[in-house]
């Protein structure tokens, strides 16, 4: 909206706008709604499907018109494509649910119509999810979200973030040198940045880990001489890979798969949150064992003194479920914070990862000393209340099926 040469933000989006012109039927010409198309109208999603005399009939939400003034259309009035392949797919599953015959019935009883209502609505509820945390992911790779098991909608107290927020009382300072290489995989001055903290360089010219689990990566930071395309800067790049955010069909809650080929040992993410003290931890963790549920994760490189906390602010690794056998291994990373109670924690893939096939970590993982020189090093990686952790949690039954399985989490 413009007011003498000032302009302000509308609340609304541009199709509510729209809307609001043809229901007080107005032509717009800023927002393209003019008398010709004053009239057009957009449907919203399906609710309802009857047969008469071979002729197949839909009740028709419209977008921006309230229930009532939903109406009955045949199927060649309907322009809709993928709405109506849509509808059809969730009818036939829900049918086969209900051990009814997979083709449709000549009227869908109300319990069935109202559960097509519900479905609409809710995928209309998570592509305006998908939206918004691909509006706020800083990375490259996109996220999806799927729900094809049951009605749950998006988490109701979920904010997504790209690093880590840093709680009360605490602060990460900033490195305060960088190297000075010309080549940092091929000709590094001083051992480059892992030199300086007496540590190997931590990647092939793939970029794929090749320090044993345990050790830690020092990666190139913002006072680094080098440039963006430094092989020493992977993690600090963020997520490469496509993923979706998907309902699990196991009673597992949400889960991630990865959409695209993952190679052994390349980053797939980082474990992002809230850093929070182990008082404050210890504090919440009572509180999630209440719910059942806790996204606590210590950091205990060195001491056990901080720990993130995803349940509120996280990124998609908010989503990733535990497994007895997974497919990710933790590692702790140092770029623009050396701080060893501070790290940053990382996944890589343990083995290569197939297109379709689920991400997963050990919540109670153990990484011991690679040798008695570097006992420093020893971490019990694991989200809080597992071995080598003060807090204790309830126990909890692992559902991830491998033939693996320690039968608890926890």
């Amino acid at each position: 909206m413009a007011v003498s040469g000032c302009s302000v933000c509308c609340k609304s989006s541009w199709n509510q706008l729209q809307d609001l012109c043809r229901l007080a039927k107005l032509s717009c010409p800023a927002l393209g709604i003019s008398k010709r198309n004053l009239y057009d109208f957009e449907v919203e999603y399906l609710c309802d499907y009857k047969k008469i005399r071979e002729q197949e009939y839909y009740l028709v939400k419209w977008r921006g018109y309230p229930d009532s003034e939903s109406t009955w259309e045949p199927r060649q009035n309907l322009k809709c494509v993928r709405i109506l392949k849509q509808f059809h797919k969730d009818l036939e599953r829900e049918l086969l649910r209900r051990h009814q015959r997979s083709k449709p019935p000549r009227h869908l009883d109300p319990s069935l119509a109202n559960y097509l209502v519900q479905k609409a609505k809710q995928r209309r509820a998570l592509r305006r999810w998908e939206q918004e945390l691909n509006a706020k992911r800083s990375h490259l790779g996109r996220i999806t979200v799927e729900n094809e098991v049951d009605l749950d909608g998006p988490p109701r107290a979920f904010v997504y973030i790209n690093e880590y927020r840093v709680g009360e009382g605490i602060t990460l300072n900033q490195v305060a040198v960088g190297c000075e290489c010309q080549d940092c995989l091929w000709a590094p001055a001083g051992g480059c940045c892992p030199g300086a903290s007496l540590h190997k360089f931590a990647y092939n010219d793939q970029g794929q880990v090749r320090l044993r689990a345990g050790l830690p990566i020092y990666e190139c930071n913002s006072r680094c001489r080098c440039g963006y395309d430094c092989p020493n800067r992977v993690v600090q790049k963020g997520i490469r890979y496509d993923l979706c955010i998907f309902r699990t069909d196991d009673g597992r809650g949400w889960g991630v798969r990865t959409l695209e080929k993952i190679r052994k040992n390349s980053f797939v993410m980082e474990y992002v949150g809230e850093i929070i003290t182990s008082e404050e931890a210890e504090r919440r963790g009572q509180i999630y064992d209440r719910q059942g549920a806790t996204y606590l994760f210590d950091l205990d490189y060195v001491e056990d003194v901080y720990t993130v906390d995803a349940a509120y602010y996280g990124n998609i690794s908010h989503f990733v479920n535990h497994s007895c056998d997974p497919n990710l291994q933790v590692y702790n990373v140092f770029i623009d914070n050396l701080d060893e109670r501070l790290p940053r924690i990382a996944f890589f893939a343990t083995r290569t990862i197939r297109a379709g096939e689920e991400l997963t970590f050990d919540y109670n993982m153990q990484v011991d000393p690679v040798d008695m020189e570097s006992t420093r090093m020893d971490s019990n990686f694991g989200l809080a209340g597992l071995p080598g952790s003060p807090k204790k949690r309830v126990r909890i039954e692992c559902k991830c099926g491998t033939e693996s399985c320690r039968k608890y989490l926890f």
